[in-house]
């Protein structure tokens, strides 16, 4: 899906620019229209009106996609409440509950479930570190919603007691302008609260003093790591457009649709992906 990205407030300086943009491009295209023969300019015209009619269905068929969405997430919800059940052992499936009796704790339940989904799909596989794996078998549940006002969606991610950080739930809010295309306006996500020395975002690196220097202590410094779990802390456009130039206002937007796509995995193929994905897998 296309997308252009937006600022958290009032979006001046892009919303312009993008207007700009487009007027220049609307500009072009009347001078192309002069330029054409009367009998091809009619043509032309005619199919001008040919795409609003097809606007106008596109956005009943946005409508009506919303509305069947809805009905059938309520239709849903029952199934993946058992799967949550059996997922976290807190049902046994029929032919099992006298064998199930015997296991053990970490036999209940399908272990790693979400992890191995996620590592199954291609977009987030990537963004999963060798350090993220053990924080993300804590992962019970993943739950995804639409949300009107603001239009967008969010994603809860529940996870059990963990030695990483205290939150029991993290969420992403994705805000957008529901116009002819879904457009990004801002993405939110949760704060983690991790526990002393647990960050998987950062990483500590130890530096020996030089030779003579008074500090005999090793010099510490923190740097931001690889990790699923920057997912929570998306990249934001600053208030004041003058504070990026042109170049990092084009990187900004790409660490932003990066960001989109990844919460998009979760919401395009809908709750359902990954027990499709982890049958595949096993």
């Amino acid at each position: 899906m296309n997308f252009t990205a937006l600022s958290a407030e009032d979006r001046a300086g892009l919303v312009n620019a993008l207007k700009d943009k487009l007027q220049n491009l609307a500009g072009q295209h009347s001078d192309v229209l002069e330029n054409l023969s009367p009998a091809v300019r009619k043509r032309v015209e005619v199919l001008r009106d040919i795409q609003s009619e097809h606007d106008e269905l596109e956005a009943k068929f946005f409508e009506e996609r919303a509305a069947l969405e809805l009905k059938y997430q309520k239709l849903y919800a029952p199934l993946y409440a058992k799967r949550y059940d059996i997922v976290n052992g807190v049902v046994e499936v029929d032919g099992l509950k006298d064998e199930a009796a015997t296991d053990k704790a970490e036999d209940k339940g399908v272990p790693d479930f979400w992890l191995t989904a996620m590592k199954t799909n291609e977009i987030l596989a990537e963004e999963i570190s060798e350090r993220d794996e053990d924080a993300l078998k804590y992962l019970k549940d993943i739950k995804w919603c639409r949300i009107e006002d603001p239009k967008g969606f969010k994603l809860e991610f529940f996870f059990d007691t963990n030695p990483y950080f205290k939150n029991s739930m993290l969420t992403k809010v994705y805000h957008m302008i529901d116009e002819d295309e879904p457009i990004l306006e801002k993405a939110i996500g949760t704060d983690i609260e991790w526990l002393p020395g647990k960050c998987l975002t950062q990483k500590i690196l130890k530096k020996k003093p030089k030779k003579g220097s008074k500090n005999a202590k090793p010099i510490t410094k923190t740097e931001k790591c690889d990790s699923f779990f920057n997912f929570f802390s998306p990249p934001q456009l600053p208030d004041d457009e003058d504070d990026i130039d042109e170049e990092e206002a084009e990187e900004l937007q790409n660490l932003m649709e990066q960001d989109y796509d990844i919460g998009y995995v979760f919401n395009d193929t809908g709750q359902d992906y990954t027990p499709c994905c982890f049958v595949v897998y096993w």
